[in-house]
Formats: structure tokens, sequence, C-alpha cells
């Protein structure tokens, strides 16, 4: 039976928790440095209790040291990898392969997504150097995955399944360093590909004007977590380490549940990578946390609509067209229901996103405060705040409990108490009863107060016909609870043996930048419907293109055929 992993981002203590509670198997996060995301560090305190949350419900914590470093910093980066392992990670993510040079403790290693891992070569590369663990591509479709999986079998595959995309190949855009002086491979990325830019071909005639032409939608792949597992993948992640407890908390929930579909659908082949089932206040729904539309990308190969070029910023769920226009007010024909301080958006006849707050909602009337200027009959409305779903998510909005079924048994000097694989068991008189125990026996055992259990069953010996104490009773269950919550963690093979993988196309920390500031499996050609390889037009305009920034910057394009790619250059 194959454990399918749900992985989800902790940008904090806090999030991780909510992670946790919402039915993550496994959580990531970024310590104090060397997270690749500077903005959220975490102690090693935090991670550490964080650590001890997760693992009586069986749950995973990696850590991520997946920043390129300059030579001086690896000392210190092995240091690091020492605490958090001796704090109780049970896995660390790297990018650098120069931490393979020395020994590190016996800890799991996954190699990040920057180390562009898109092909069998490269994954069997990984799993020769003591990777047990790889981070695929987001950009791989999945027959390329199940090709990945059949020639590397023994190599555990995570993919990207929800979230924020990035336009390059993960670890092969250096557009913010050279752009900026800010490296997305040490955490400070500018997102560039988030900007406005002029599609201009070689006469200088603007082909497309000021559009969001590399910004992505967010990834959506919560209908085909099946289908990913039987292409080779048991860990399904959620991008966010930026993101907020609500975010982690909804999306967390959505996905926990299509996964207890699939393992519902195939019990005989599936199960979930960690112990307990999660409760919900509220109706999980990932349209309703910050996403720029939904793509599934490339998973079935190349596809129209996978970019954003009216904006990058959220739109939220759609909720209707405005049906009709007063002073100060209107209608909106649709389904949903309203509340006071929404954030509604649209795009107008300009193809800019505009926003505005709900001051005052009366069924489907809306009085918004100032009325928005170009707001027309029939134009669709997005919901990218939704109140009383912030509301719920602010509170306590999940419990998470892990079933036990319990055998009380009778032993030579007392009585003992068996579940999950773990026993205790107390010296005890056996005091002959008055009347049947049963009732009082499974009161006692059943009162688990905070911790994460709950009694699913309890089994007594037929006939028990002995008086045991409430008291005595209670030591049991809190000994079974201790037990059941010790530390535990698979520990990984100790390299012994320094190796090292050199990482194909990429630069260190040293600030060199190399021609192909970026390499993108989306292309132009292909969205602006120009590509004939895919049934497109032929272009009408003269080649090279190039992208022009609003400051007059120009980054020339190349378009790869043979590999379907399309490479932004530096000047």
């Amino acid at each position: 039976m194959t454990p399918l992993e749900l992985l989800a981002p902790a940008k904090n203590l806090e999030c991780g928790r909510a992670a946790i509670d919402h039915g993550a198997d496994a959580v990531y996060i970024g310590p104090s440095r060397f997270g690749a995301r500077s903005a959220v560090g975490n102690s090693l305190d935090d991670i550490c209790k964080l650590c001890s949350y997760a693992h009586p419900y069986g749950v995973k914590v990696y850590a991520t040291v997946n920043t390129m470093f300059y030579d001086h910093e690896l000392d210190d980066a092995r240091q690091l990898i020492g605490q958090l392992y001796e704090g109780g990670v049970d896995a660390i993510l790297i990018q650098d392969m120069r931490l393979l040079d020395k020994p590190l403790p016996p800890i799991a290693l996954h190699a990040s997504t920057q180390t562009d891992n898109r092909t069998p070569q490269r994954v069997g590369e990984l799993l020769k150097a003591g990777f047990s663990r790889t981070v695929l591509a987001r950009e791989l479709s999945v027959d390329e995955i199940a090709a990945v999986h059949a020639a590397v079998p023994d190599m555990a595959l995570e993919v990207f399944v929800h979230g924020a995309l990035c336009v390059s190949y993960s670890g092969l855009c250096y557009a913010s360093e050279y752009c900026f002086g800010r490296s997305a491979n040490r955490g400070t990325c500018a997102q560039f590909c988030r900007m406005k830019f002029d599609l201009v071909d070689a006469d200088g005639q603007d082909i497309v004007h000021q559009r969001y032409l590399l910004s992505l939608k967010d990834l959506n792949l919560s209908d085909h977590l099946e289908e990913l597992a039987r292409a080779g993948a048991t860990s399904f992640k959620i991008e966010g380490r930026l993101k907020d407890a609500t975010y982690v908390k909804n999306v967390t929930a959505a996905y926990s549940q299509r996964l207890d579909a699939v393992v519902h659908r195939h019990p005989n082949l599936y199960c979930r990578a960690s112990l307990g089932h999660s409760t919900y206040t509220f109706m999980p729904n990932v349209q309703k946390s910050f996403n720029r539309g939904f793509t599934t990308y490339f998973l079935h190969g190349r596809q129209p609509h996978i970019f954003s070029p009216d904006t990058p910023k959220a739109l939220g769920e759609a909720v209707g067209r405005v049906k009709e226009l007063r002073r100060d007010s209107f209608n909106v024909a649709g389904t949903a229901s309203f509340t006071n301080g929404d954030g509604l958006c649209f795009l107008n006849d300009a193809r800019e996103l505009e926003g505005f707050r709900v001051n005052r909602a009366e069924g489907n009337r809306l009085y918004p405060y100032p009325m928005p200027q170009h707001l027309k009959v029939g134009t669709l409305l997005y919901r990218n705040n939704d109140q009383q779903f912030e509301r719920l998510l602010s509170r306590p909005s999940a419990e998470r409990k892990i079933p036990l079924d319990m055998l009380f048994s009778v032993t030579d000097d007392g009585f003992s108490l068996a579940a999950h694989g773990q026993t205790v068991s107390i010296v005890c008189d056996h005091q002959m009863a008055d009347h049947p125990q049963r009732e009082n026996i499974e009161r006692q055992l059943g009162r688990m107060g905070g911790t994460p259990y709950e009694l699913s069953s309890l089994t007594l010996p037929a006939d028990f016909p002995y008086f045991v104490p409430s008291s005595r009773l209670s030591d049991l269950r809190r000994q079974l609870v201790a037990a059941l919550s010790a530390p535990t963690r698979q520990l990984a093979s100790s390299l012994a043996t320094p190796c090292r993988v050199v990482a194909e196309n990429h630069s260190s920390a040293s600030g060199h930048v190399p021609a192909v500031l970026m390499q993108c499996r989306h292309c132009l050609r292909y969205s602006l419907g120009y590509c004939v390889r895919h049934g497109g037009q032929s272009p009408t305009w003269r080649e090279p293109l190039s992208l022009r920034l609003s400051d007059g910057r120009m980054f020339p394009l190349e378009f790869d055929c043979r590999h379907c790619q399309m490479n932004v250059l530096a000047p």
C-alpha cells in the first residue's frame, strides 16, 4: 500500500500548526537563514515546537535550506542542518550540492525543485548522490512524471499541485538578479515576471502594449491527484510559504478532502501518510483564497490560457454580473450572497483591474463607497475578499483526532492497555466487581481531553469480572498517550562518504549571471496564437522579438522550438 502525503507550507509556527490541524501529512518551513524565502525565517525553537506538535500525528517536518551559498556560508549551513536534525526535523530540502562535499547528519535529503529536476537522467543522478526524494519541475506533464518514476522507481517524487507558478524553470531564473541585484536563488526574488511589458518586433513596432506577458495563473491540480498518484507521485505540495494562516487552513483542508477521496476509492492501493482525521467548521473552497485564476499548466501537455496578461493580482471567485446600476448602488445577477466589507473587483474596458469594498449589502443590492467609476451593466464581478469566510477562518476552524482501537487485558499482576502498537501496564489487585465495569472503563479511557487522540473502540476480555479504580484507569490512559506521543523519526542513511552532484546550468551565489535570464515552457508565440506547430496562424511580425519594460530596457526572446521552450535573454 502506497502512503500519499499532502505537503503544506508553513510561514511560521502558527501556519504549521494550522496545516497539521487541517489535514497535512507533512509541512515545510524555513529556518532563520538559507531558506530561499528571505522574508520568512523561523527560529530553531519554533521549528522544534512544530516538530513536537507534528510527530504525534505522524506528520513530518521538512526544513528548507535551499539557497545557493557563498563559500564562507557553507560551514554555517552544515552546522544549521545539524541543529535542525537534533531538533527533530525529518528532512531538509537543498539546492546547492556543495553541501554534500562533507558528511551531514543522518537526515533525509530532498532535492529542491530549484535543482532543475525534469529528466530521468537528472533524477537518477540525485538518487546516486544520496537523495531520497526529488521535487520535480512544475512544468512536467503526467506522462513525463510517469516516465521519471518508471526509470527511477526508488526515488520518491514530490510534485506541486497548488499555488503560484514561476514562469521560468525553477533555479534557472536570473532576471531578478540581473535587473535589480536581488537573486531568486538567494531568496530575494523581485518578481520580474509579474511586471508589465511591451512585446516588440525587430522593427520596433509594438505587438502587445503594456501587458503582464510573463505572469502565469495559479496552479490547481485538485481534480488530478489520483492521476498523479498513478503516475508515481507520492507527495503533493501546496506552494505558499509567504501565505497567512487562513490561506493555509482553507487550501490544506480542500486538498486533504480530495486526497481522502482518492484513498476511499482505492483502499487497497493507497493510504494517508499520517494519522488522524480532521473535522472543519467551514466548507473548504480554494476559489475563496488568493488566486490569479487557475490552470493545470502542462499536466496534459501544452494548453492555452495558462497566463494572466491583464493582472498579476488576485481575482478570486466569480460571483455574478452587474444587472442594474444606480447612482450609489447596483444589483448583482447570481446566486452568491454578500456581506458588508466584502472585497470585489472587475476588469474594465481597458482590461485593467479595479477593486472596491462593499460598504453595505442588502441582499444582492450592493452599496460601495465610492461607486466604481468604470462599472457597467453586464460586468463580471469577482470576490477577492469574503468577509464571512475570513471570519470563520480567523477562529479555531478544525480539530484533528487520531482514533484508537484499544485492547484492555488482564496481566499476572494487574492490567494492560494496547493501541497502535504500544502497550502499557499497571500493577493492580484483581478485585472482583459487584456489577459490570465496561461502561466505567470505557468512560475513563475515553477522556482524552486536549490530546490528539479519541477512543474509537474498546475490546475487553469476555465476561470481564474485575473492578479497576478510576484513578488506575486514568494512569493507564496517561501512560498510553505518553507512549504514543513519544518522539519518533525515521532516520536516513548517513552520508558517510561525501558526494557531489553538479547542478546543470546553475550559477553559485557569486553574482555571475548567464546570458539566458529565463528558460520558460510558457511561450508567447503559442499563447498569442502564432505557433504554427500547434495550429496557430503564421506570424505577421518580423523577428527577433523582445520584451520591453516601462523604463525602456529590452530583453530579446529566443524561441527554441526543438525543445518547445522560450528563452528570455540579457540585452
